[in-house]
């Protein structure tokens, strides 16, 4: 059990590792290149269901039942569709700072759905640690929010599309957790970005065909190539395993380490901050807000301390 605990640690925090990056990589596409919201989604999801497509022959056949594919279309609407979609169009029209600000509110969102749908306790321990790896968070990104105010301007609508859109993500870390413990990562997410992609399509295909591929230049094509390969298929073949193994508000909280990757790039790669003690505080800060969660008692360790309680997993 401990050793199922750690592979789920450690395939959420190399999953938001990889998703820490693509705010500066997306960031860089759009500038780079006239590639616009709707159709990097578009690319995402396409690319993606042929790997898993492509994936899933190497993979032992599954027969999904019938009412399981019905349910596997609303969690790629919840996980995929609205999730990636509507938060980066959301994106595109606030600000950076706005959208970041916006992410750390997953844990929050998760642990309130959690306690209505599946009825897991609201633990002090569990609310400490949502609260310090939230400041923790917001401290990182404010103190990397030094960028002209024509990038700091935030939008009503785009702040609530984002708000929407982690609200929905959320929701896919609760409801289907029984769904993604029947069935293989390639099963699962073959048909879930397959749903995805018929439902994209429709919003994106006039940008599709009016791009001009052939413009496309080699440092954009391995911008895009890693937000495909490494942003969207790596992180959702890695999300499954950590959503088996660990609870919905412990996965959710490491959405708290992309700010972190986000900061270190900044810092690193392009120059235009420094690491400061605020910065290192707020990154001790996160971490100990995720070891908080970790070390909350589930609702079944609550009712097993419990005696004459059987325990009900339902």
């Amino acid at each position: 059990m401990v050793k199922d605990e750690v592979k789920g640690h450690a395939a959420m925090f190399a999953a938001n590792a990889l998703w820490g990056l693509i705010s500066p990589v997306a960031k860089f596409i759009f500038m780079a290149s006239a590639i616009t919201p709707a159709l990097l989604v578009e690319i995402r999801v396409l690319g993606a269901a042929m790997l898993f497509w492509l994936l899933s022959f190497f993979s032992p056949e599954e027969h999904v039942a019938h009412q399981d594919l019905l349910k596997l279309f609303f969690a790629s609407l919840l996980g995929v569709v609205f999730n990636q979609g509507v938060f980066t169009i959301g994106v595109s029209l606030t600000s950076p700072v706005d959208a970041s600000v916006i992410t750390t509110s997953t844990p929050i969102f998760t642990m309130i759905i959690a306690a209505l749908y599946l009825k897991e306790p609201v633990t002090s321990k569990k609310l400490l640690g949502v609260f310090v790896g939230a400041i923790g968070a917001l401290l990182l990104i404010m103190s990397n929010s030094h960028a002209p105010s024509s990038a700091r301007g935030g939008n009503v609508w785009g702040d609530i599309l984002c708000v929407a859109a982690e609200m929905c993500f959320a929701g896919y870390f609760v409801f289907f957790k029984g769904l993604i413990s029947r069935y293989s990562v390639a099963t699962l997410m073959k048909w879930m970005f397959t749903y995805s992609a018929i439902c994209v399509i429709p919003f994106s295909y006039s940008d599709f065909m009016a791009f001009e591929w052939g413009s496309l230049g080699g440092d954009v094509m391995l911008a895009v190539a890693f937000v495909v390969v490494c942003a969207t298929f790596l992180c959702y073949l890695l999300m499954p395993v950590a959503q088996k193994h660990l609870r919905p508000t412990v996965a959710s909280m490491y959405c708290y380490v992309q700010p972190v990757v986000a900061s270190g790039v900044v810092v690193f790669y392009w120059g235009t901050s420094s690491f400061s003690l605020v910065k290192v505080l707020a990154i001790l800060l996160v971490f100990a807000g995720v070891f908080l969660v970790t070390r909350s008692k589930s609702r079944a360790q609550m009712e097993a301390c419990q005696p004459g309680r059987t325990g009900d997993a339902s």
